[in-house]
């Protein structure tokens, strides 16, 4: 079997669902680790959004990019719709990913 490179777009958030970031990867473990480890600066660690609400993957990375470019432009109502009809509770996925 030919082993094929996922890229993932992701979105987390806060405690308290105030804020969302969105974001692009080829390693999504390594990369949520990283959040919620703060080992990066800048936003995610600024506003401490530590909590996996929602992932997709694809195996096209130009794909990927746009889609993560869509999500960003999009309403924070619909933004909070498709969190909400992927994940009914906001409950953090992170470890959804580890099984």
């Amino acid at each position: 079997m030919v082993n094929r490179k996922l890229y993932a777009v992701y979105i987390m958030t806060n405690k308290y669902n105030t804020v969302l970031y969105i974001g692009v990867t080829n390693n999504i473990l390594r990369r949520v680790y990283e959040h919620k480890n703060k080992q990066v600066e800048g936003f995610t660690s600024k506003y401490n959004t530590t909590k996996l609400v929602y992932y997709e993957f694809f195996e096209d990375v130009e794909f990927a990019i746009n889609r993560e470019k869509y999500l960003k432009n999009m309403l924070r109502r619909k933004k909070d719709s498709l969190i909400t009809n992927f994940n009914h509770d906001w409950k953090d996925l992170y470890s959804s990913l580890l099984v």
